[in-house]
């Protein structure tokens, strides 16, 4: 018999990405960082003159810090001990949104933390990313848990049967990202493991989800 599934998120779920990359952009790179709203592309201006980073320069930052600052990111609160926990009762798979030569890295980086599993990365909405993967594990029933919303919604319109949590372990972020929960994506939002780790058990155990 096929084992329930959980397909996780990494980063703001399991491991913080926002706090070091802001701090490795003040040390290093002349920029300052701030969310004051939900859109990544306001957050990031040049110490310098206050001026905003344009878009093309956000991402060569994001892959600079991917390809030489990934030992900066530590482990969530709670989230080693409670994705290992699910792992007794649950398989357990990683969908990372970064470019596919880094998914070893992520592999690695998840193992020092005390994270042993399979690693799948993407690039753009994880639905269909997800549904290639349900296909090959064909599981029993399956939990989704992601920090963003949109993702949350591409799941739900190609996989409504899977169960979506909706978590961000990020302060710097979590007040400013919209709920899926609220907008019907998500079928619950908790943004600390101490609090989801039960809820996830229930959802994986019980009879109906």
């Amino acid at each position: 018999m096929s084992r329930p599934l959980i397909v996780s998120d990494c980063d703001e779920v399991l491991l913080h990405m926002v706090a070091p990359f802001r701090d490795w952009l003040g040390e290093s790179q002349g920029v300052t960082f701030k969310m004051d709203s939900a859109d990544f592309s306001k957050a990031m201006r040049y110490a310098k003159d206050g001026e905003l980073v344009p878009p093309q320069e956000i991402w060569n930052l994001l892959n600079k810090f991917f390809d030489t600052e990934m030992y900066r990111q530590q482990a969530i609160a709670g989230a080693v001990a409670g994705i290992n926990a699910v792992g007794q009762d649950a398989d357990v798979v990683i969908l990372t949104n970064l470019n596919d030569h880094r998914r070893d890295m992520r592999a690695r980086q998840l193992a020092d933390v005390g994270i042993n599993a399979r690693v799948f990365t993407n690039q753009g909405p994880k639905g269909p990313a997800l549904k290639a993967i349900l296909d090959e594990y064909n599981p029993s029933r399956a939990l989704f848990i992601d920090d963003l919303p949109q993702h949350h919604d591409s799941v739900s319109q190609l996989t409504p049967e899977v169960i979506r949590l909706h978590l961000c372990g990020e302060p710097l972020l979590s007040p400013h990202i919209d709920c899926a929960h609220k907008a019907g994506h998500a079928h619950a939002r908790i943004d600390d493991w101490e609090a989801a780790l039960p809820w996830i058990l229930e959802q994986i155990h019980g009879e109906d989800a």
